[in-house]
Protein backbone atom coordinates (compact mmCIF):
# COMPACT_ATOMS: atom_id res chain seq x y z
CA UNK A 1 0.00 0.00 0.00
CA UNK A 2 1.35 3.23 -1.12
CA UNK A 3 1.75 6.17 1.69
CA UNK A 4 -1.53 8.04 1.85
CA UNK A 5 -1.34 11.99 3.58
CA UNK A 6 -4.02 13.43 5.15
CA UNK A 7 -4.20 16.80 6.44
CA UNK A 8 -5.69 17.29 10.25
CA UNK A 9 -8.06 20.27 9.78
CA UNK A 10 -7.52 23.39 11.67
CA UNK A 11 -4.04 22.50 12.80
CA UNK A 12 -1.54 22.77 9.69
CA UNK A 13 -0.55 19.03 10.52
CA UNK A 14 0.05 16.22 8.23
CA UNK A 15 -0.65 12.19 8.53
CA UNK A 16 1.33 9.99 6.55
CA UNK A 17 -0.03 6.64 6.33
CA UNK A 18 0.99 3.55 5.21
CA UNK A 19 0.91 0.00 5.33
CA UNK A 20 4.18 -2.37 6.62
CA UNK A 21 5.14 -4.84 3.16
CA UNK A 22 7.02 -8.13 3.05
CA UNK A 23 10.11 -6.57 1.90
CA UNK A 24 10.20 -4.15 5.13
CA UNK A 25 10.64 -6.89 7.08
CA UNK A 26 14.08 -6.72 9.35
CA UNK A 27 14.16 -2.65 9.29
CA UNK A 28 14.30 -0.92 12.25
CA UNK A 29 11.53 1.49 12.92
CA UNK A 30 13.57 4.93 11.88
CA UNK A 31 14.93 3.22 8.90
CA UNK A 32 11.38 1.93 7.97
CA UNK A 33 10.11 5.36 8.46
CA UNK A 34 12.66 7.37 6.50
CA UNK A 35 12.31 5.44 3.57
CA UNK A 36 8.69 5.90 3.33
CA UNK A 37 8.77 9.22 4.35
CA UNK A 38 10.79 10.96 1.86
CA UNK A 39 11.07 14.58 3.09
CA UNK A 40 12.49 12.19 6.90
CA UNK A 41 15.97 11.80 7.22
CA UNK A 42 17.05 9.06 9.38
CA UNK A 43 17.92 11.71 12.28
CA UNK A 44 14.54 13.35 11.78
CA UNK A 45 12.42 9.75 11.62
CA UNK A 46 14.43 9.46 14.85
CA UNK A 47 13.82 12.42 16.47
CA UNK A 48 10.35 12.56 15.55
CA UNK A 49 9.54 8.70 16.89
CA UNK A 50 11.36 10.07 20.52
CA UNK A 51 9.14 12.84 20.28
CA UNK A 52 5.78 10.47 20.36
CA UNK A 53 5.07 11.42 16.62
CA UNK A 54 4.41 7.41 15.21
CA UNK A 55 1.77 5.27 15.65
CA UNK A 56 1.48 1.09 14.90
CA UNK A 57 -1.89 0.14 14.91
CA UNK A 58 -2.96 3.32 16.47
CA UNK A 59 -0.69 2.76 19.58
CA UNK A 60 2.12 5.24 19.81
CA UNK A 61 5.35 4.04 19.77
CA UNK A 62 8.61 5.05 21.03
CA UNK A 63 11.09 2.20 20.48
CA UNK A 64 13.82 3.27 17.76
CA UNK A 65 14.72 -0.33 16.93
CA UNK A 66 11.36 -2.19 17.19
CA UNK A 67 11.11 -4.20 13.75
CA UNK A 68 7.51 -4.74 12.33
CA UNK A 69 5.35 -7.40 10.68
CA UNK A 70 3.93 -7.16 7.33
CA UNK A 71 0.93 -6.16 7.45
CA UNK A 72 0.77 -3.82 10.48
CA UNK A 73 -0.22 0.16 10.09
CA UNK A 74 2.37 2.82 10.22
CA UNK A 75 1.06 6.68 11.22
CA UNK A 76 3.77 9.02 10.66
CA UNK A 77 2.49 12.84 12.56
CA UNK A 78 4.05 15.50 11.17
CA UNK A 79 3.27 19.05 12.21
CA UNK A 80 4.55 21.95 15.01
CA UNK A 81 6.20 19.42 17.54
CA UNK A 82 9.04 18.52 15.17
CA UNK A 83 9.43 21.95 14.32
CA UNK A 84 9.98 23.16 17.55
CA UNK A 85 11.73 20.42 19.12
CA UNK A 86 16.15 20.55 19.63
CA UNK A 87 17.37 19.01 16.60
CA UNK A 88 19.16 16.43 18.51
CA UNK A 89 18.35 13.27 20.21
CA UNK A 90 18.09 11.85 24.09
CA UNK A 91 16.82 12.77 27.37
CA UNK A 92 19.21 16.21 27.95
CA UNK A 93 17.90 17.66 24.52
CA UNK A 94 14.18 16.74 25.80
CA UNK A 95 15.08 18.70 28.80
CA UNK A 96 15.88 21.43 27.25
CA UNK A 97 12.77 21.74 24.93
CA UNK A 98 11.18 21.76 28.25
CA UNK A 99 13.32 24.34 29.95
CA UNK A 100 12.04 26.30 26.68
CA UNK A 101 8.53 26.40 27.33
CA UNK A 102 6.97 29.53 28.78
CA UNK A 103 5.47 29.38 32.16
CA UNK A 104 2.15 29.15 33.40
CA UNK A 105 0.38 30.01 36.50
CA UNK A 106 -1.98 27.83 38.46
CA UNK A 107 -5.09 30.40 39.05
CA UNK A 108 -7.18 27.78 41.59
CA UNK A 109 -6.69 24.04 42.61
CA UNK A 110 -8.75 22.02 44.74
CA UNK A 111 -9.47 17.99 44.91
CA UNK A 112 -11.69 18.51 41.88
CA UNK A 113 -10.26 21.39 39.28
CA UNK A 114 -7.11 22.91 38.88
CA UNK A 115 -7.72 26.89 36.94
CA UNK A 116 -4.60 27.65 35.08
CA UNK A 117 -3.37 30.81 33.09
CA UNK A 118 -2.04 29.50 30.24
CA UNK A 119 0.66 31.15 28.25
CA UNK A 120 0.96 31.53 24.71
CA UNK A 121 3.40 29.09 22.98
CA UNK A 122 2.27 25.90 25.15
CA UNK A 123 -0.45 23.82 23.94
CA UNK A 124 -3.11 22.67 26.06
CA UNK A 125 -3.16 19.06 25.51
CA UNK A 126 -1.32 15.99 23.86
CA UNK A 127 -1.52 15.87 19.95
CA UNK A 128 -0.78 13.10 17.88
CA UNK A 129 2.58 14.53 16.90
CA UNK A 130 4.13 14.77 20.84
CA UNK A 131 2.46 13.46 24.21
CA UNK A 132 4.90 15.62 25.98
CA UNK A 133 5.45 19.49 26.71
CA UNK A 134 1.64 20.42 27.23
CA UNK A 135 0.25 22.05 29.72
CA UNK A 136 -1.71 18.97 31.00
CA UNK A 137 1.31 16.85 30.39
CA UNK A 138 3.41 19.34 32.77
CA UNK A 139 0.62 19.66 35.68
CA UNK A 140 0.29 15.73 35.82
CA UNK A 141 4.04 15.32 36.00
CA UNK A 142 4.44 18.43 38.89
CA UNK A 143 6.21 17.63 41.66
CA UNK A 144 3.74 16.23 44.91
CA UNK A 145 1.16 15.66 41.94
CA UNK A 146 -0.04 11.71 41.52
CA UNK A 147 -2.96 10.74 39.44
CA UNK A 148 -3.93 11.51 35.96
CA UNK A 149 -5.18 14.93 34.79
CA UNK A 150 -8.69 15.00 32.20
CA UNK A 151 -8.66 18.01 29.50
CA UNK A 152 -11.80 19.46 29.27
CA UNK A 153 -11.10 21.99 26.97
CA UNK A 154 -8.58 23.56 24.95
CA UNK A 155 -7.09 27.05 23.77
CA UNK A 156 -4.99 27.34 20.66
CA UNK A 157 -1.24 27.33 21.29
CA UNK A 158 -0.49 31.19 20.22
CA UNK A 159 -3.69 32.31 22.57
CA UNK A 160 -3.59 32.92 26.23
CA UNK A 161 -5.69 32.74 28.95
CA UNK A 162 -7.77 30.41 31.34
CA UNK A 163 -8.33 26.80 31.04
CA UNK A 164 -9.91 24.08 33.98
CA UNK A 165 -8.85 20.71 34.30
CA UNK A 166 -10.26 17.45 35.91
CA UNK A 167 -8.71 15.85 38.01
CA UNK A 168 -11.01 13.02 38.94
CA UNK A 169 -13.27 11.12 36.76
CA UNK A 170 -16.27 12.21 38.09
CA UNK A 171 -15.33 16.25 37.80
CA UNK A 172 -14.43 15.59 34.25
CA UNK A 173 -17.79 13.91 34.02
CA UNK A 174 -19.81 16.97 35.42
CA UNK A 175 -17.89 19.62 33.69
CA UNK A 176 -17.86 17.63 30.28
CA UNK A 177 -21.80 17.90 30.65
CA UNK A 178 -21.57 21.89 31.73
CA UNK A 179 -19.88 22.64 28.20
CA UNK A 180 -22.28 20.45 26.73
CA UNK A 181 -25.57 22.39 27.90
CA UNK A 182 -23.16 25.61 27.54
CA UNK A 183 -23.47 25.84 31.08
CA UNK A 184 -20.32 27.30 31.35
CA UNK A 185 -18.85 31.25 31.22
CA UNK A 186 -15.86 31.76 28.40
CA UNK A 187 -15.25 35.28 27.30
CA UNK A 188 -12.31 36.64 24.98
CA UNK A 189 -10.82 39.24 24.32
CA UNK A 190 -9.44 40.50 20.75
CA UNK A 191 -7.96 43.10 18.76
CA UNK A 192 -9.33 42.71 15.41
CA UNK A 193 -7.99 43.62 11.83
CA UNK A 194 -10.05 47.09 10.44
CA UNK A 195 -12.15 49.64 12.28
CA UNK A 196 -15.62 47.87 12.85
CA UNK A 197 -18.40 50.15 12.13
CA UNK A 198 -20.90 49.15 14.87
CA UNK A 199 -21.39 46.12 17.43
CA UNK A 200 -21.75 42.62 15.62
CA UNK A 201 -23.53 41.44 18.27
CA UNK A 202 -24.71 37.60 17.57
CA UNK A 203 -22.28 35.56 15.14
CA UNK A 204 -24.54 31.77 14.32
CA UNK A 205 -22.07 30.37 11.74
CA UNK A 206 -21.53 26.93 11.25
CA UNK A 207 -18.12 25.51 11.65
CA UNK A 208 -17.11 21.71 10.18
CA UNK A 209 -21.01 21.67 9.70
CA UNK A 210 -22.15 22.18 13.55
CA UNK A 211 -23.40 24.82 15.07
CA UNK A 212 -21.00 28.09 16.62
CA UNK A 213 -22.70 31.15 18.56
CA UNK A 214 -20.63 33.91 19.26
CA UNK A 215 -21.66 37.12 20.75
CA UNK A 216 -19.49 39.93 20.30
CA UNK A 217 -19.41 42.84 21.68
CA UNK A 218 -17.30 46.50 20.69
CA UNK A 219 -15.20 47.84 23.24
CA UNK A 220 -13.29 50.62 21.21
CA UNK A 221 -11.51 51.29 17.34
CA UNK A 222 -8.59 52.77 16.48
CA UNK A 223 -5.86 52.93 14.21
CA UNK A 224 -7.11 50.74 11.66
CA UNK A 225 -7.82 48.16 14.77
CA UNK A 226 -11.05 47.05 16.79
CA UNK A 227 -10.72 45.91 20.56
CA UNK A 228 -13.43 43.27 20.78
CA UNK A 229 -15.23 41.14 23.35
CA UNK A 230 -16.62 37.82 22.76
CA UNK A 231 -18.90 35.68 24.62
CA UNK A 232 -18.71 31.91 23.45
CA UNK A 233 -22.16 30.27 23.44
CA UNK A 234 -20.94 26.87 21.68
CA UNK A 235 -17.01 26.01 21.65
CA UNK A 236 -15.61 24.96 18.61
CA UNK A 237 -12.07 24.39 16.76
CA UNK A 238 -10.54 28.16 16.31
CA UNK A 239 -14.48 29.64 16.46
CA UNK A 240 -13.50 32.91 17.83
CA UNK A 241 -10.74 33.33 14.76
CA UNK A 242 -13.15 31.96 12.26
CA UNK A 243 -16.34 33.81 13.20
CA UNK A 244 -14.33 37.10 12.87
CA UNK A 245 -12.45 36.40 10.03
CA UNK A 246 -16.37 35.93 8.69
CA UNK A 247 -17.25 38.97 9.41
CA UNK A 248 -14.23 40.69 7.28
CA UNK A 249 -12.56 41.21 10.48
CA UNK A 250 -9.67 38.77 11.38
CA UNK A 251 -7.87 38.87 14.67
CA UNK A 252 -4.74 40.57 14.51
CA UNK A 253 -1.72 38.39 14.01
CA UNK A 254 -3.80 35.51 12.89
CA UNK A 255 -1.45 33.75 10.46
CA UNK A 256 -3.35 30.58 9.34
CA UNK A 257 -6.99 33.11 9.00
CA UNK A 258 -5.70 36.82 8.76
CA UNK A 259 -3.90 39.59 6.65
CA UNK A 260 -0.51 40.03 8.44
CA UNK A 261 -1.21 44.06 8.62
CA UNK A 262 1.64 45.94 10.12
CA UNK A 263 2.39 46.96 12.66
CA UNK A 264 2.13 43.28 13.73
CA UNK A 265 1.49 42.18 17.43
CA UNK A 266 3.91 39.59 19.38
CA UNK A 267 1.60 36.74 18.23
CA UNK A 268 -2.39 36.28 18.06
CA UNK A 269 -3.86 38.78 19.75
CA UNK A 270 -6.50 36.92 21.20
CA UNK A 271 -7.15 36.15 24.92
CA UNK A 272 -9.35 34.07 27.44
CA UNK A 273 -10.12 37.23 29.96
CA UNK A 274 -13.00 35.51 32.00
CA UNK A 275 -13.95 31.75 32.74
CA UNK A 276 -17.16 30.65 35.07
CA UNK A 277 -18.46 27.51 36.07
CA UNK A 278 -20.53 25.15 38.45
CA UNK A 279 -17.57 23.28 41.14
CA UNK A 280 -18.28 20.13 40.51
CA UNK A 281 -18.55 18.80 44.09
CA UNK A 282 -20.17 21.97 45.98
CA UNK A 283 -22.02 23.70 43.18
CA UNK A 284 -20.55 26.72 44.19
CA UNK A 285 -20.01 28.89 41.28
CA UNK A 286 -16.10 29.34 40.57
CA UNK A 287 -15.21 32.88 38.49
CA UNK A 288 -11.66 33.59 37.50
CA UNK A 289 -10.77 36.72 35.17
CA UNK A 290 -7.19 37.93 33.13
CA UNK A 291 -6.28 40.84 31.98
CA UNK A 292 -3.91 41.15 28.71
CA UNK A 293 -0.88 39.67 29.29
CA UNK A 294 2.18 41.91 29.35
CA UNK A 295 3.17 40.92 26.11
CA UNK A 296 -0.18 42.51 23.90
CA UNK A 297 -0.50 44.91 27.19
CA UNK A 298 2.60 46.50 25.53
CA UNK A 299 1.42 46.15 22.22
CA UNK A 300 -1.70 47.77 22.66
Amino acid sequence: MAPHEQERPGTGARRVRFEVQTEDAGLRLDQLVARRVPELSRRKARLLIELGGLFVDRVRVKVLGRRLRPGQIVEVHLGGALERASPTLGARARARDEARLPTFEIRHEDADVVVVEKPSGLLTAPTPESDRNNLADLLARRPGHTGRIWVVHRLDLETSGLLVFAKTPAANRALAERFRLHDVEREYLAVAEGEVTCAPGRLDEPIAGRSAVSHVTLLGVGSGRSLLRIRLETGRTHQVRLHLRGIGHPVCGDRRYGRNAAPAPPRLALHATRLGFAQPTSGALLRFESPWPADLGAWL
